[in-house]
């Protein structure tokens, strides 16, 4: 079953799209799950995609959110060191 994870502040949104953007090296966040699936080899389309399988919605799904939380991770460790 998909989850539905809504942000706790709705105005970050631009700036969560703009790291997913970063973390895949795409120029446009709308792009990043197909260049993330194109990574991994899942055949991601526009539009309707029931035919992929679950365990192959989940490489890009990791691919993607795997990535950001590790850059997340990285940016408060920096800004951490920066405020000591």
């Amino acid at each position: 079953m998909a989850r539905r994870n809504k942000i706790l502040i709705p105005e970050a949104r631009n700036g969560l799209d703009a790291l997913k953007a970063r973390v895949v090296q795409a120029q446009n966040p709308e792009n990043a799950k197909f260049e993330a699936a194109e990574e991994v080899g899942v055949p991601l389309k526009k539009g309707y995609n029931g035919q992929l399988t679950s365990q192959q919605a989940g490489k890009v799904g990791g691919r993607l959110g795997g990535s950001m939380v590790r850059e997340l991770v990285k940016m408060a460790q920096e800004n951490m060191v920066k405020k000591r």
